[in-house]
């Protein structure tokens, strides 16, 4: 098959969260598979520097823009056999310090910016000399391009591809007032109205390619089950139980090339499930590195977006009841201003037991993911998650609220206790994490236990090549 597929990010070229690292990973293990793949993505700031192979294509894209052309040219990097990366080159729209917005505001523009996106995308399908049989989008940055390919089929009579949508988040919709976006798209009244783009007085992109989509995916079987409700369904719930024949959850994979223990140029002391002397090393280093007393004690991580979803207030009070209980906690992230303030005013007050990093850094992950016992992802909703399974794959038992992925891929004790390799607690309060992490605590003095749940972790396999399969069925389905 020829599959394109349209991300608003792509790892290594462009990351704010999992949908970088899932696009890149997904494209890679279709190629794999022998099929022809695209991703098509935006040139951001930075990328023409790290990447001067860069080729630029004889060929640019070009769309109205409420009555104005506007037109981009398009970059190529061979990325591996089978695998193409194009990308949109709009400075004006794209040549910017970060991806959505800054100062934890996003950018005025962003109606202009992902409909001129998803615009490029058809274009691109349409015309360039390699003419997809898919075209795979992902979040709501790429969800008005099943739109324009009806529209265009409907009154220009193109045989467009067929086409798939992955939600990776529902609470991120991209739904914008129509002043500021309907007459950028350019289509027909039509479209508009309660059973097409139109939410609330104004254009849901993410409704958009849930109506118009052949086929709909997330990121965890659980997860696809959630959002057809009321709690979870962010208000589009109807509309996803309407096309719940064509919703399937699949839960995402790990990209097992970067996220290894074996063969990782951000840890310096390699390990395996058969020679774990190395993971004691990574935590004697990663605590000297965080400014923490080197101790046996053990050490709880968190790589996070500090924000409610990820449940970064119920970790605070919990840490609040438990710092001083023969622990250590270590954390990377950014978000809320006022959660930062919370977790460095923490860290001041026990500095013996607590190193905060405010901020991002991709070797510093691996090392928490390495040098960690314990990782905390008490998510208030996991579409899929990816770190729990980062955790599990370097010895680090995660410990999850049961939701979205993280139920999906965590099996706590109770369980069933032979294959177990985490903890899980249910309700998303303070009082349950409090709990569970004191559960984490009595095990890590049972060494047999914790050994035994230490290796089920570094055992499961969520290699991409089981997900890619799943993939597979879902593009037979909608091309035959």
């Amino acid at each position: 098959m020829k599959i394109l597929i349209a991300s608003a990010e792509v790892h290594p070229f462009s990351k704010t969260g999992g949908l970088a690292d899932m696009a890149a990973a997904l494209g890679k293990s279709l190629a794999a598979e022998g099929h022809e793949v695209g991703i098509v993505t935006p040139l951001y700031q930075g990328i023409r520097e790290k990447f001067p192979n860069l080729e630029q294509l004889d060929y640019s894209v070009n769309a109205p823009m409420n009555g104005v052309w506007e037109n981009a040219g398009i970059a190529s990097l061979n990325y591996r056999e089978n695998l193409n990366i194009y990308f949109i080159d709009h400075p004006a729209y794209y040549d910017r310090p970060a991806l959505y917005g800054e100062n934890n505001t996003e950018y005025l523009d962003n109606p202009r910016r992902f409909v001129f996106f998803a615009k490029a995308v058809t274009h691109f399908a349409r015309y360039y000399h390699w003419q997809p049989d898919i075209v795979h989008v992902h979040d709501w940055q790429a969800g008005l391009v099943p739109v324009f390919m009806k529209h265009q089929s409907q009154s220009e009579g193109w045989v467009a591809p067929r086409s798939v949508l992955t939600i990776h988040n529902l609470a991120y919709q991209g739904h914008y007032e129509r002043d500021r976006a309907f007459d950028l798209t350019n289509l027909p009244e039509e479209f508009y109205n309660l059973d097409g783009i139109e939410f609330h007085d104004g254009v849901n992109c993410l409704k958009a390619a849930i109506v118009y989509s052949d086929a709909i995916t997330t990121v965890s079987p659980r997860y696809a089950r959630e959002i057809c409700t009321m709690t979870y369904g962010c208000s589009l719930d109807p509309i996803l139980r309407e096309r719940q024949q064509q919703l399937t959850g699949i839960l995402n994979g790990v990209d097992y090339e970067d996220w290894n223990t074996t063969d990782n140029a951000h840890l310096n002391h390699h390990y395996s499930s058969r020679m774990m002397k190395g993971k004691l090393a990574n935590k004697h280093d990663l605590q000297e590195e965080m400014g923490l007393p080197q101790s046996d004690q053990p050490l709880f991580g968190v790589v996070s977006r500090l924000v409610d979803q990820k449940g970064a207030d119920i970790i605070i009070g919990a840490l609040m009841e438990l710092i001083t209980s023969g622990m250590q906690f270590v954390l990377l992230g950014s978000g809320d201003p006022e959660l930062e303030r919370a977790f460095n005013d923490l860290q001041k007050k026990y500095p013996r037991n607590m190193a905060v990093h405010i901020g991002f850094d991709l070797g510093l992950s691996h090392r928490i993911e390495a040098g960690s016992d314990y990782f905390l992802m008490p998510s208030r909703f996991e579409p899929c998650g990816l770190n729990q399974m980062y955790s599990l794959r370097y010895g680090t038992l995660p410990i999850v609220r049961r939701t979205g992925g993280l139920d999906d891929s965590v099996i706590d004790p109770t369980d069933d206790i032979e294959t177990a390799n985490g903890i899980k607690f249910n309700e998303f309060a303070v009082r349950a994490l409090a709990k569970a992490m004191k559960k984490a605590l009595v095990l890590y003095d049972n060494p047999k236990l914790f050994r035994k749940m230490r290796l089920n972790a570094m055992n499961a396999d969520f290699s991409w090549s089981r997900t890619c399969k799943e993939y597979e069925r879902v593009y037979e389905s909608v091309l035959s």
